[in-house]
C-alpha cells in the first residue's frame, strides 16, 4: 500500500511540475512576439530586411503599431513594389510605426506622440476603440519584455 502512494504521489507531482512548464510562456522580445505570430509574418520579413530585427530586440521600451499582413497586401503595387527597392524608405516607414515608449491601449489619450522615425502619429481613443492616424488596432496589449504591440488594419506612411 506505502509503494501505490509513493508511486501516485511521484506521478501526481511530475503532471504538476509538467502542466506549470507548459502554462509559463518564455518571455520574448517585440521582434520575437511579431516574428511568432503568423497574421504578422510580412511585417517580421520586412523587419529583417530593413535590419531593424536588432533595436526590436533592445531593452527600449517600445510600442510598434504592427500592420496586418493584410494591412501590406491592400497597399498598391508600385508602393510596395518602392519599398522593396528602397531600403531607406522603407526603414522609414517601419520606423513611423514605433513609438520610443510603452503605451498600453489605456494609456493612449488623444493627441500627437512622437514616432522612432521623427514624425508625429495621431492617436486616439473612444471607449476601447484606438486609432493611430487613420488605422485601427484590432488586436491591442500584446506584451513583450521590451515594449506592447498593437496590431492595425492599415500600413501607415509618414509625412514626405
Amino acid at each position: 500500500m506505502t509503494h501505490r502512494r509513493l508511486l501516485l504521489s511521484s506521478i501526481l507531482l511530475a503532471g504538476m511540475a509538467l502542466a506549470g512548464c507548459a502554462t509559463t510562456p518564455a518571455p520574448t522580445t517585440l521582434a520575437d512576439t511579431i516574428a511568432a505570430r503568423p497574421e504578422l509574418s510580412t511585417l517580421g520579413k520586412l523587419v529583417g530586411d530593413a535590419g531593424l530585427t536588432d533595436t526590436l530586440r533592445s531593452p527600449g521600451p517600445f510600442t510598434v503599431f504592427a500592420p496586418t499582413n493584410a494591412a501590406f497586401d491592400a497597399l498598391p503595387a508600385a508602393t510596395r513594389a518602392q519599398l522593396s527597392q528602397d531600403p531607406q524608405r522603407l526603414k522609414a516607414v517601419l520606423l513611423y510605426h514605433v513609438v520610443p515608449a510603452r503605451v498600453a491601449s489605456a494609456e493612449v489619450k488623444v493627441g500627437p506622440a512622437k514616432s522612432a522615425q521623427g514624425a508625429t502619429l495621431a492617436l486616439s481613443r473612444s471607449g476601447d476603440f484606438v486609432t493611430v492616424d487613420d488605422a485601427l488596432v484590432t488586436t491591442p496589449d500584446i506584451a513583450a519584455t521590451n515594449g506592447v504591440v498593437h496590431v492595425i488594419d492599415r500600413v501607415l506612411q509618414p509625412p514626405r
